[in-house]
């Protein structure tokens, strides 16, 4: 008889560990989710009602990461906000179309289960989902060693939302003289941390002892599901657009109808302390510009008589500004000006 006995335990893959986490998953999203909805975690799919007062319905779907955050997050030791990071990666763009997020499900490999870590990042993940109005649904959780390294892991997400045919936010809906407004960014979200690794590298900065970079550099995408929902209810914008990776120009002109252009004065943008931080350190005006947000995370196309009304559905931290208009030609996107850093 063999005596050398081999188990999934031994090599590497602990069952028990998983198990103990979808408990804790199951029982801290029942809390959160309320008496009518439907218990999914744990099951092979996942139900969910649809809104009864939305007329001719269309389904809306998204699917993104928060890309190498994860490893800021792993040096601060610090992993709940990317949790927020991963539901609004998704969240931001399903408004674009004017859907309404439904559900969310998540997708997490990681070298091996560390109950501590992935309770924080799910704890943030349900943050993100009560502040964009969708419930998490389920997930996955994949123990992979030897895919990954001692520590290391990834996080994905996906969602679900649903709009009115009426609601369909389109380029035909975007029309010449219309104002190209910024909501302010909360920071640099999920997008360009792989240059700013390397600048950490490069600069030899330990970010555990700069308490402005360690603050910076882990702040959650701010989610602006809520206001812009209300914005497409009340038929205030005709288009919006997610600035994510590629920056100011590269998200513009995938909304920006044939014929038309987006002129945008970079004089008028309203940067943040860690953009500034970035660019005195060695990264030039062009690099930030198609590298980050700049402090403009999310951008609106509004008729210019609906711009004050607009602007009472905001708090003042995010209130939005012009920063361009729409005119006619065939660029798309005319960036002109220079970016105060000072």
């Amino acid at each position: 008889m063999n005596k050398r006995l081999f188990t999934y335990k031994k090599s590497g893959v602990n069952i028990r560990a998983a198990d103990k986490f979808v408990d804790f998953i199951s029982n801290i999203s029942t809390k959160k989710r309320g008496k009518k909805k439907l218990n999914n975690i744990g099951g092979f799919g996942s139900i969910s009602n649809i809104p009864k007062n939305i007329q001719n319905p269309k389904i809306v779907a998204c699917t993104d990461g928060v890309g190498t955050k994860i490893e800021i997050a792993n040096i601060l030791k610090k992993y709940d906000t990317i949790g927020i990071d991963l539901v609004a990666m998704s969240v931001n763009d399903l408004i674009i179309q004017g859907a309404k997020p439904l559900l969310f499900l998540d997708y997490i490999s990681i070298n091996k289960i560390n109950l501590r870590k992935l309770k924080s990042i799910i704890k943030g993940i349900i943050n993100g989902c009560k502040q964009s109005g969708c419930e998490l649904v389920g997930g996955e959780t994949a123990e992979m060693p030897g895919t990954y390294e001692k520590g290391k892991f990834d996080i994905a997400g996906f969602a679900v939302g649903v709009v009115s045919t009426k609601k369909i936010l389109n380029k035909n809906k975007i029309k010449n003289n219309d104002l190209i407004l910024a909501i302010p960014a909360s920071g640099l979200h999920s997008n360009g941390y792989s240059l700013v690794r390397y600048l950490l590298k490069k600069k030899k900065i330990n970010l555990n002892k700069d308490n402005f970079l360690k603050m910076e550099l882990i702040k959650p995408t701010k989610i602006y599901v809520k206001e812009v929902l209300r914005l497409i209810d009340k038929n205030l914008i005709n288009g919006c657009a997610n600035i994510t990776g590629g920056g100011l120009a590269d998200n513009i002109k995938r909304i920006i109808p044939k014929d038309l252009v987006a002129k945008i004065d970079l004089n008028k943008i309203k940067t943040l302390k860690i953009f500034k931080w970035l660019k005195t350190n060695g990264i030039s005006d062009n690099e930030m510009i198609k590298t980050f947000n700049c402090g403009v995370g999310f951008c609106l196309i509004v008729n210019p008589k609906k711009l004050n009304e607009v602007k009472k559905y905001f708090s003042k931290k995010y209130k939005p500004y012009v920063i361009g208009q729409l005119s006619k030609g065939k660029i798309k996107v005319n960036l002109n000006g220079n970016i105060n850093w000072n």
